[in-house]
């Protein structure tokens, strides 16, 4: 189902979609401590950790964070602080490898990694959670829709689910994200990637061989060599084929928002799948002229993004 009347507006002054990406992360503090932090193990003998923001509610708000983003991320916290004010409890988590702490085990993560979003539902249910919803942003988008798209209707206690930024189709998202006026971006994050290699290799030499890692020049290369291979993948081409969402959106069955800006600098026309998604009975898809990736300033009065408050609103419904 379309939604063409977005109410996101930008305000005049941040002109241009990489200052709607990037200065919304560099302008925001959103001041929030957990109420409690864990740590749970998954079959696999390693760990995930997780922040708890909790206000005795029944239902709660599972937030996934982007790619080499963490629990702390900035629209992860403001997830939190709207969230709990408005009486919902939620749980912010971290990738393997994305906490502070090197994981036990040579796998990272990687955008079609359900089986750890699995293992944090299930905890909560254990928990005594009702009412669950779903929460994803960029590579935690992609994540959240593969994982509900799966699975439908496995787990009853989930009920509804928002997306933000999404890079629905991985391939075409990756060649997007590598163009020369995204740069400062995919640089970025190949660094951050390269020194996870690097530390993890450190921690276990045999099981973890450097590969050339400093010959690789763009995220498509480190696909290839790694994340591929390592998480068990041919090559880059069949990760990114077997972990876009795009292909999983069809069998979704609740109800679910996918908010993609059309000026989001990391998207390619493959994430905008209006004519797909025109009739879906349960999947909205939300196209503003406007956002960047990740961005959706302008903050309220309450110090909130229109990404929370939008969130909040669709997700309102349903739990």
């Amino acid at each position: 189902m379309l939604i063409t009347n977005s109410s996101y507006k930008r305000p005049k002054w941040l002109y241009g979609e990489h200052l709607e990406t990037i200065i919304p992360s560099l302008l925001r503090k959103v001041n929030i401590t957990p109420t409690a932090t864990e740590r749970i193990e998954t079959p696999d003998d390693d760990f995930l950790d997780l922040d708890w923001y909790t206000v005795g509610s029944e239902s709660i708000a599972i937030v996934s964070h982007g790619l080499e983003g963490s629990s702390q991320s900035q629209y992860a916290l403001g997830i939190a602080h709207y969230f709990t004010n408005k009486e919902i409890d939620v749980l912010c988590w971290n990738y393997r490898g994305c906490s502070g702490e090197m994981n036990r085990q040579p796998r990272f993560y990687h955008s079609g990694a359900t089986d750890d979003l699995e293992v944090v539902v299930k905890h909560t249910i254990g928990m005594g959670y009702k009412n669950i919803a779903l929460v994803g942003f960029s590579l935690g988008g992609n994540v959240t829709l593969k994982f509900l798209g799966e699975q439908p209707g496995k787990y009853e206690q989930v009920k509804t689910a928002a997306v933000f930024s999404v890079p629905l189709h991985l391939s075409n998202g990756c060649d997007e994200i590598s163009r020369p006026k995204n740069k400062i971006y995919s640089n970025r994050f190949l660094r951050k990637l390269k020194a996870k290699v690097r530390e993890k290799h450190m921690l276990m030499p045999h099981a973890f061989p450097l590969n050339g890692v400093d010959k690789i020049n763009n995220l498509r290369e480190f696909d290839n060599v790694f994340t591929g291979p390592l998480h068990g993948f041919k090559d880059a081409e069949d990760y990114y084929e077997k972990s876009s969402s795009l292909y999983f959106l069809d069998s979704i069955i609740i109800p679910t928002l996918i908010v993609n800006a059309l000026n989001d600098p990391f998207l390619s026309p493959t994430c905008y799948p209006m004519e797909q998604l025109r009739n879906h009975a349960s999947v909205y898809f939300e196209a503003p002229d406007h956002g960047g990736h990740v961005g959706f300033r302008p903050a309220a009065k309450d110090g909130s993004y229109w990404s929370e408050r939008r969130a909040y609103e669709f997700i309102g419904k349903w739990i």
